[in-house]
């Protein structure tokens, strides 16, 4: 299984850039996404650049990662890592309505 880490660039390289995660850098391969400039926020997996996000995305990715990180250290109090859902009632999607 291969998990999407949010990762910001700190400085373009061309083909790869260096970015950083919760206070550690990697060397990511830009390859897919084209040289990005300073501050751009990327959705990485095995360091590799697959998509640009926006920060609000980043922001919530790494909140669903933060909490299946309490999760799985037995920790039960994580809904404010899920603020957009937790205050809402679940909807059918509209296929399933009828």
């Amino acid at each position: 299984m291969c998990i999407g880490i949010p990762m910001q660039v700190i400085e373009p390289r061309g083909e790869s850039a260096l970015c950083a995660y919760r206070g550690q850098t990697s060397l990511i391969d830009m390859m897919l996404v084209g040289e990005q400039p300073a501050g751009t926020w990327l959705l990485v997996f095995l360091d590799a650049a697959r998509e640009v996000i926006d920060a609000e995305k980043a922001r919530q990715i790494a909140d669903a990662l933060e909490a299946m990180r309490l999760a799985m250290q037995g920790e039960t109090a994580f809904d404010h890592l899920f603020a957009d859902l937790a205050d809402r009632k679940p909807e059918l999607p509209e296929f399933l309505r009828s």
